[in-house]
């Protein structure tokens, strides 16, 4: 029953914000030139389906690589300000200052930085994006790490090494998966930027600008689904890591 609710109730959302779209455009009578209806996006994807299929791989495979980058930096990142009080006075203004700035304007700064690199400013976009949260994370996990736990597992002789994989990193790793979620729909959004301020004709990005210059309006909101779907794929991905690795963080429902 609960494996069933867990399967019935995101759909049955997922279903209930689809007709409330589709009420939505016909009570205002809008045609699809101005907004596209959820009925409106299967001829799309039928007349369309080989570039979706096409650009939906460009896009994921970019936003993994960025993904991944993000999380092995990030973890380096939070590790090293999780552990050293200077290091995280130092790096968490910097880090702020950075994350602060609209990732929208970095797009033509890289696009000149490295010309005609397409895929590494989509991948290295979609990785400037998405590891901060993971750093932030990790770093806030292992600064709260007891000290008492430490004081006991080095009188009894631990390393730090040690005292890392046996303690602090299960104790992160709860945190590490709710920023990794967080990190999942901002590489989408990375990977999206680049593809459409910086077009290149590769990707959903690319997809996107092509129904807006021939004003494809269903075209156009197919692309988005077709981004949400990704991310909700990759959402649940990161879900299952979650209960494999961190499954005994889950307190049980009632």
């Amino acid at each position: 029953m609960r494996n069933f609710q867990k399967v019935a109730v995101p759909v049955g959302a997922i279903v209930i914000f689809l007709l409330l779209w589709e009420f939505l455009v016909w009570v205002n009578g809008w045609p699809n030139y101005v907004m596209a209806s959820p009925s409106d996006l299967p001829d799309a994807y039928i007349r369309f389906w080989s570039l979706f299929v096409e650009g939906s791989w460009q896009t994921l495979w970019r936003t993994v690589a960025g993904l991944a980058l993000a999380v092995i930096f990030g973890t380096a990142l939070g590790m090293v300000m999780g552990f050293s009080r200077i290091a995280r006075d130092a790096l968490y203004p910097l880090l702020v200052g950075f994350n602060a700035i609209p990732k929208a304007t970095l797009v033509p700064v890289l696009a000149l930085l490295f010309i005609g690199q397409h895929n590494f400013n989509t991948v290295l976009m979609a990785f400037l994006i998405s590891f901060f949260p993971i750093a932030v994370s990790v770093g806030i996990g292992l600064s709260t790490l007891e000290p008492e736990y430490r004081d006991i597992l080095r009188s009894l002789g631990a390393s730090r090494l040690t005292i890392f994989r046996k303690i602090a990193l299960p104790k992160t790793l709860p945190e590490f998966f709710g920023a990794l979620k967080v990190s999942v729909t901002l590489a989408f959004i990375g990977t999206n930027l680049v593809e459409i301020i910086s077009p290149h004709g590769r990707g959903l990005g690319a997809l996107f600008l092509s129904g807006q210059t021939n004003s494809n309006y269903p075209l156009m909101f197919a692309v988005l689904i077709a981004l949400a779907v990704l991310g909700i794929i990759l959402y649940y991905a990161v879900v299952m890591l979650e209960k494999i690795f961190a499954g005994w963080a889950e307190r049980p429902q009632h």
